[in-house]
């Protein structure tokens, strides 16, 4: 990678789009994809795509395109998906059991290893091989797992005791699903999900263009 460059937000966000249209191509039984195909099938420019990937190093054969198999590689390594990250998953309702039973994790280099709730009814519970553990022995069960990443799935009034929990057990990284604004210290890294913002946005448009229709 060329350290001395400083990566936009902008690309690092495109990387695994990149990704998982490669593997799809992959699957597709395709070897080898010219930047045009790609961006065709993510609507982003060849330019961009060819820009993006020059951040990281020479990937690719001029004339020929990129070997897929190895892109796909190549960009797992810079995303970091090689370290096969263990994940845990705080608050078993209807998202967290959904997050629970994401299969796509394992596929990505992600280990699910820990479940947690506060509720009695669903501690002991099996969701996809992984026993729900009381939220009374995260710090415990997080340190013996050695769980780099927690995925916060409880209520807004929940989820910044949950963040502290997580920080004093020594968690690297949050991934947070409740609706609010959590604070860690500045080495802890999260990346926030908020549903009913994307919804929000979606009607947005969507009342945009009934307006226009109705003009």
């Amino acid at each position: 990678m060329k350290d001395h460059i400083i990566i936009s937000k902008a690309t690092i966000d495109r990387l695994p789009l990149y990704f998982r249209t490669l593997r799809l191509s992959q699957e597709e039984g395709i070897d080898i994809i010219s930047s045009e195909e790609l961006g065709q099938r993510l609507g982003v420019t060849p330019e961009q795509i060819r820009k993006d990937l020059a951040s990281f190093g020479q990937f690719g054969k001029k004339g020929v395109g990129y070997y897929v198999r190895e892109l796909i590689r190549n960009i797992g390594e810079i995303l970091g998906l090689h370290y096969h990250w263990n994940i845990a998953v705080i608050g078993i309702g209807h998202l967290g059991s959904a997050l629970a039973n994401y299969q796509n994790f394992m596929s990505l280099g992600f280990n699910l290893v820990a479940l947690f709730d506060a509720d009695p009814e669903i501690v002991g519970k099996h969701i996809n091989g992984v026993v729900v553990e009381s939220v009374d022995r995260m710090a415990e069960v997080i340190q013996e797992r050695n769980v780099h990443i927690g995925i916060i799935a409880v209520p807004a009034v929940f989820a910044q005791e949950v963040a502290d929990n997580l920080v004093v057990a020594g968690i690297a990284g949050i991934w947070n699903f409740a609706p609010i604004k959590i604070n860690v210290p500045d080495k802890i890294r999260v990346v926030n999900e908020d549903l009913s913002v994307g919804l929000s946005s979606l009607s947005y448009h969507l009342s945009r263009n009934l307006v226009k229709n109705n003009d």
